[in-house]
């Protein structure tokens, strides 16, 4: 099956979407940990003073866990260690006030599986509320009477039946959202904000490991002509059909995106200006080859370039914007490489 998004995760595509560190989103993590971490506080506090030392210790352990790991989300973006790290940290600290203070502390099961909820994806959630429930068993039986027992097993499934519901509904909405905010709808292939994000990865990728990458700027040649003769309606089934060319021939590890009403860019990471030539000379033999408009050849112009060391993604970008350029200026359907 399919793995659905958390909460986290659709927070992970919001915070990687912009630039604005001082968003609301970029303070996400932060905001979540220190709910946790200031709803343990005053009762770490208390038990201080009361000279409670064991529990009291348990309580700064939850707080420093909180803190560290909400800081370590906002710093890194690594979101799915974090939110798998900070579910089992949120349920390992309310089992263990539950046996070392008392069953009293079962109230703060309830807040701790919502949070689960938020952080995992349903199918993840519902297990660690298994493992909770199985954990609270015995520490229930011979301690509470059986009334309470089963008054409090019976919330705690019911909450989770009405969280695990509610959670599957939202986290397909999340992706519909993030397919949205990353995907163009009428080709499926990437959108230019994707664009721009994946650009900036491999611009700090090279700038880390050296390895090559480079990127083939395609144009389709004539393009206004062939929607004002043909309608709109083969346009976009043209737009549809190259993206089909395009992804059969690319590898798996290579980006389709759309950055214009015709115009598309391949990104290939690991392969240097020879590759991404060979390729893009490929593609304008395949598109060529097909017949994708009754009665008139549909062809594609291509700029090729390469990521120099020290280039922004935005040179690099204009570089490979250039040869197009160049390649149009020929005579069109045709690949050109960047110095």
């Amino acid at each position: 099956m399919k793995d659905l998004y958390s909460g986290l995760d659709a927070w992970r595509h919001i915070a990687e979407s912009t630039s604005r560190r001082e968003s609301v989103e970029s303070y996400l993590p932060l905001i979540l940990s220190a709910a946790g971490a200031f709803g343990v506080l005053p009762f770490m506090v208390l038990r201080y003073m009361q000279g409670s030392w064991i529990a009291a210790v348990v309580d700064t352990v939850i707080v420093v866990g909180f803190t560290a790991l909400g800081i370590y989300v906002y710093r890194t973006r690594r979101v799915r260690f974090a939110s798998i790290a900070i579910s089992i940290f949120c349920i390992a600290g309310v089992l263990t006030t539950v046996y070392i203070i008392g069953p009293q502390q079962i109230y703060w099961v309830y807040p701790g599986l919502i949070a689960v909820f938020y952080l995992l994806r349903p199918q993840e959630a519902i297990v660690l509320v298994m493992i909770t429930t199985g954990a609270l068993f015995p520490k229930l039986i011979g301690h509470v009477d059986s009334h309470s027992s089963i008054t409090i097993l019976i919330t705690i499934t019911v909450m989770s039946a009405f969280a695990f519901a509610f959670s599957l509904v939202t986290s397909r909405q999340r992706e519909q959202l993030i397919l949205l905010a990353t995907k163009d709808p009428l080709t499926g292939a990437g959108n230019r904000r994707h664009f721009d994000n994946k650009l900036t990865e491999m611009v700090r990728t090279k700038q880390r490991t050296q390895t090559p990458a480079s990127i083939i700027l395609l144009d389709l040649d004539h393009f206004k002509m062939v929607n004002d003769v043909h309608g709109h309606a083969v346009g976009d089934q043209i737009l549809r059909s190259v993206t089909e060319i395009i992804n059969l021939r690319i590898r798996v590890t290579d980006s389709l995106y759309r950055i214009g009403g015709e115009e598309f860019v391949v990104a290939l990471e690991g392969q240097d200006i020879n590759d991404a030539a060979h390729l893009a000379e490929q593609l304008r033999t395949l598109v060529e080859a097909n017949e994708l408009a009754p009665d008139q050849s549909v062809t594609i112009s291509s700029g090729v370039a390469e990521l120099k060391a020290d280039e922004s993604w935005k040179e690099w970008l204009h570089r490979a914007d250039q040869a197009l350029y160049e390649a149009k200026r020929s005579g069109r359907n045709s690949t050109h490489v960047s110095d």
